[in-house]
């Protein structure tokens, strides 16, 4: 284990390949990219309005939203960009463009709305990023079915609300739904808030289309389920663009639920909390949304946001105001703003030292610590459209929160949560505004390893990093758990060298408990190392499949591991 961890410290600070590219370096000689050759091709196969070389664009499609674009942008060639950016309207369009690839050995990064936090769509070897978000329709909806058929670049808040205008969901809501794309979605293996109530995207797919390496286009079979070899959707289902290009995807949906019901709990320690959580879905129950936080972001976030109480769902009644609990309500809370308040609350911190707490993360992490008279907060959300069967979900969960030393604090916190929801990920700039950085890490194993993930992933990430947690997307037989860390470094060489050191030591605890390495944001250029340790013999079985389907190696170069 040891030796992998080094190779990942080392790998995160100067990621080299096997072809001897320096990943996040500028372009070199080794890797020539597009010539002008094919880039003239590809403007003859396209159009020359849908193929753009101009500086300022190819910029804008170097990095993603991961930190390892943020602090590599910051310093003076940091990032290779692509040399071109091809804009598709059509099937089509995509099919030319990976024969011309193939033809020609220059790299296609497939994009969508470029919300990744893994660093899916740098690119490595420069060549073709290929703008999916022309390909936007929904195509078809089949009611009696509830299935639906849709494009892969259209967005996914505007999937959603043209399904809720037939009173459907796609029930898929990541916090990023409005910055990101359904072919995204299906190509890193996503989650939405809503999992454990409706699963993750492999769940949800029935069909895809895909666009292979050589140009050819492929259906896999559609059906509810079948006994025909193997599973040709979870292939390429979370493979990141690497086996080809993901055009359309047949989903499955849900009837718009007209009821919702919110219930929330403090609990004075983690394990009987999460005891409290394992035995409300091992009885059957099934909440839409299970959030538990861990005592410090209970302290920093979980009491932080917007009173409003929650809106109904469609065709709800409203329901009667509540007195408002002793609680600040969720997520509203920018990276500063949350240090403000620890500086109020921790001993002989003054009021506005945030700098100066996030430059020393590993004392801040033992103060912390010690601040007494912190639980743990439960927020729980049910939905459904049967009002007996809403309110049986809810007993089951309140009993096993009771029986657990849970202290009922009502549907407040978790309204305000829901309110709240989508805006914690839009507040992050101020760290990066003080020179640090802000990430997170989120992984899942069994309930039974649960408790040891979380000790052993926040003891290698504290020397490094402010670190907080929530569990969220609860299974029957395990759960994620979802760490947010900060640190402050002036130097942007240091701070990178503090951001690389925090993931190699975090994701070697997270291997050493056997461990997946990323629940839902998939793995990118980040987790490469990590997921080869993790799966060990089987990553030459995927190395394999790519070379089959990929032999001149063009599809998203240097993801999920691979060189």
């Amino acid at each position: 284990m040891r030796r992998w961890h080094d190779a990942a410290r080392r790998d995160h600070l100067s990621p080299v390949g096997e072809t001897g590219h320096t990943v996040g370096s500028a372009a070199t000689g080794d890797e020539p990219g597009l010539d002008p050759g094919s880039l003239a091709l590809l403007r003859e196969a396209l159009g020359e309005d849908l193929v753009d070389a101009r500086e300022v664009t190819r910029e804008a499609y170097a990095r993603d939203l991961s930190a390892l674009g943020h602090l590599a942008f910051r310093r003076p060639g940091g990032l290779r960009l692509p040399d071109a950016v091809a804009r598709l309207r059509d099937v089509a369009g995509v099919q030319a463009v990976l024969r011309l690839a193939s033809a020609r050995g220059f790299a296609v990064v497939p994009w969508g709305a470029g919300s990744g936090v893994c660093g899916g769509t740098l690119a490595v070897r420069g060549g073709v990023a290929l703008d999916l978000k022309g390909l936007d329709r929904l195509l078809e909806v089949d009611r009696t079915s509830l299935l639906v058929r849709v494009q892969a670049g259209m967005n996914g808040q505007l999937f959603e609300e043209a399904l809720q205008r037939e009173g459907l969901t796609a029930a898929h809501h990541p916090s990023s739904i409005t910055c990101s794309t359904v072919g995204g979605w299906v190509a890193a293996r996503g989650a939405g808030q809503l999992s454990t109530r409706y699963g993750k995207v492999e769940d949800m797919v029935v069909s895809l289309e895909v666009v292979l390496p050589d140009g050819t286009l492929v259906t896999t079979p559609a059906a509810p389920r079948a006994a025909t070899g193997p599973d040709w959707n979870q292939l390429f289902t979370g493979s990141e663009g690497l086996l080809g290009v993901i055009v359309a995807a047949t989903l499955r949906v849900h009837r718009l639920p007209p009821l919702r019901l919110f219930r929330s709990f403090e609990f004075p320690d983690l394990e009987r909390a999460l005891d409290a959580v394992r035995e409300g879905l091992q009885r059957g129950a099934r909440p839409a949304a299970v959030r538990l936080y861990d005592p410090l972001d209970t302290l920093l976030v979980a009491r932080s946001g917007d009173p409003r109480p929650a809106p109904p769902p469609p065709d709800a009644e409203a329901p009667d105001d509540a007195p408002l609990a002793p609680w600040w309500p969720l997520s509203r809370v920018s990276p500063g703003g949350l240090l403000r308040a620890l500086a109020a609350r921790v001993p002989d911190v003054r009021h506005g030292a945030e700098r100066a707490l996030l430059a020393r993360p590993e004392l801040l992490n033992r103060l912390t610590a010690r601040i007494p008279g912190v639980g743990c907060l439960l927020v729980l959300t049910f939905e459904g459209h049967d009002q007996d069967l809403v309110g049986a979900e809810e007993a089951v969960f309140r009993r096993a929160c009771e029986a657990r030393g849970g202290e009922d604090r009502g549907p407040v916190p978790a309204e305000t949560w829901w309110n709240n929801r989508l805006a914690v990920s839009f507040k992050q700039s101020g760290v990066y505004a003080m020179g640090g950085f802000v990430d997170t890490m989120e992984v899942a194993t069994s309930w039974s390893r649960l408790l040891e993930l979380h000790e052993r992933v926040r003891a290698a990430l504290s020397p490094h990093a402010l670190v907080m947690a929530h569990f969220s997307h609860a299974y029957a037989d395990g759960c994620s758990i979802y760490f947010t860390f900060a640190a402050l470094q002036g130097d942007p060489d240091d701070a990178r060298a503090r951001h690389a050191a925090a993931w190699a030591d975090g994701l070697a605890a997270v291997v050493a408990c056997g461990a997946a390495v990323s629940h839902h944001h998939g793995v990118g250029l980040l987790k490469g190392e990590a997921l080869r340790a993790s799966h060990g013999p089987l990553h030459e079985l995927l190395a394999r499949v790519k070379g089959t389907l990929d032999p001149r190696g063009i599809m998203n170069p240097g993801k999920l591991g691979l060189p």
